[in-house]
């Protein structure tokens, strides 16, 4: 038999019972729903986590110092001040292979002031010309620092969208100054919104300066914030009784001319707190480090069996770790949504072999004028999987539309999921096929003579 005329059979068959094979359809389509709204939902998490880890910066690897025991208290990560800026240039010529970008890290904290406005932000940032690029950052307005900028330690700064919207509101920041401790800035660039980070802190409340301008206008030898002392014209001093102190305070400092300048202060010290390399696009990270690792030993003069005094930390795996959990959660949630398409497989089952027993007369009529026992199994067999087929069709218009109503009313993150769709139609095809098979079969293997007595 041909296959047009078989699949014109099957359907006619199917068509003369249309509820019991829509009641038929009804289990696979909820199954394939199932399946295909979990995915959707599945994929739309991944996709959250990494672009929100991304905003962190992709393919980064961060160097830290070590820690040191003193009199047997550990300092714990980054406790020994082992690293240094030229650290960075010397990764970036000797690890050209694996290294895009590198940039020396520096972080402050303080009051900023603007106006009568001020405002404390979560991180002030110190990095080179190519630390915005490192850590995934676009500027929405204004320009970047530049490399003189930061050889020069100028009084400039980017500041992020909170920071914009707390201190200047509808004023344009671009220009504008800025008061960092007791130091004044000029705002040159405004970042571009990032949003909360993985671990769910506002990216967008920071400042970013040269690294050097953080070195030499903002800390101090031990590494805290210089104090302008002004003369004694601009100031009032008012002696305390000996009950508390025999010194001298100064209430009211002055104001000298290092707010103001922007010439360039001694570099205090070439110390940073961290470095952010780049990886290049392809190269394995576990690669980097190694050859960064025997870079950096280098550098700092360790001798063979000598510890590190630094450690290096690849960002991508705790990236992959996220994803790896949320796929998991995902796979689960569909172990269970594939039960629901085994219970319809059953069903289908338990029609056909229904069908078999009501139309076991039509199948000895068709095999008395010379219809051979495959073209009855494969009959049977082709209707099983139109059932699932068509089903598995609209299992995923519905899945999809469920989808949507789910990120609608809940704010989840969804992704159209192509291989939600394939993996579903196919494996309804499967299971008309696996669970068509036996009744087909059974068909089949009818005696006409008896068939054809049956009532």
């Amino acid at each position: 038999m041909k296959f047009g005329t078989l699949l014109i059979t099957c359907l006619k068959a199917l068509v003369r019972n249309p509820m019991r094979a829509a009641l038929t359809v009804l289990g696979i389509v909820i199954g394939i729903a199932a399946v295909v709204a979990i995915m959707e939902i599945g994929e739309g998490s991944k996709k959250q986590v990494a672009d929100k880890f991304s905003s962190m910066g992709t393919n980064v690897i961060t160097v830290t110092g070590a820690s040191v025991s003193t009199a047997g208290v550990n300092t714990g990560q980054g406790g020994r001040a082992s690293l240094y800026a030229v650290d960075a240039d010397v990764l970036m010529k000797d690890c050209a292979d694996f290294v895009k970008a590198a940039s020396p890290v520096v972080r402050a904290a303080g009051q900023v002031i603007v106006g009568n406005q001020n405002w404390s932000p979560r991180s002030i940032m110190g990095g080179n010309e190519h630390y915005l690029t490192i850590e995934g950052w676009k500027v929405a307005s204004g320009r970047s620092f530049t490399k003189q900028q930061v050889d020069e330690a100028s009084r400039v700064c980017m500041i992020g969208q909170t920071i914009a919207k707390e201190l200047y509101a509808d004023v344009e920041p671009i220009g504008q100054d800025i008061r960092i401790k007791d130091v004044v800035f000029t705002v040159i660039g405004v970042l571009e919104a990032k949003g909360a980070d993985g671990m769910g802190n506002d990216q967008d409340d920071c400042i970013m300066l040269p690294w050097t301008s953080i070195r030499t206008r903002l800390m101090g030898a031990s590494g805290s914030a210089t104090i302008s002392k002004g003369g004694a014209a601009n100031s009032a001093k008012v002696s305390s009784t000996d009950t508390f102190s025999t010194t001298t305070v100064n209430f009211y400092p002055g104001c000298d001319l290092q707010p103001y300048t922007n010439a360039p202060h001694p570099l205090r010290t070439r110390t940073v707190d961290s470095i952010a390399v780049q990886i290049r696009d392809g190269k394995a990270p576990d690669a980097a480090m190694d050859a960064m690792t025997t870079v950096l030993r280098r550098q700092h003069e360790l001798e063979p069996g000598v510890l590190d005094d630094f450690n290096l930390r690849d960002r991508s795996q705790f990236v992959k770790m996220m994803t790896d959990t949320t796929s998991t959660i995902s796979s689960l949630l569909i172990s269970v949504a594939m039960i629901s398409l085994v219970v319809g497989g059953v069903g289908i089952m338990n029609i056909m072999m229904v069908s078999v027993t009501e139309r076991t007369r039509e199948i000895g009529l068709r095999m008395a004028v010379g219809a051979r026992p495959r073209d009855i199994m494969w009959q049977f067999l082709l209707e099983a999987v139109l059932l699932c087929t068509i089903g598995g069709i609209i299992g995923i218009i519905v899945g999809r539309i469920a989808s949507g109503i789910v990120s609608a009313n809940m704010g989840w993150p969804v992704a159209s999921s192509v291989s939600a769709m394939v993996l579903s139609v196919s494996v309804a095809a499967v299971i008309g096929i696996v669970f068509g098979w036996y009744p087909a079969w059974k068909g089949s293997r009818l005696d006409p003579i008896d068939a054809l007595r049956h009532e």
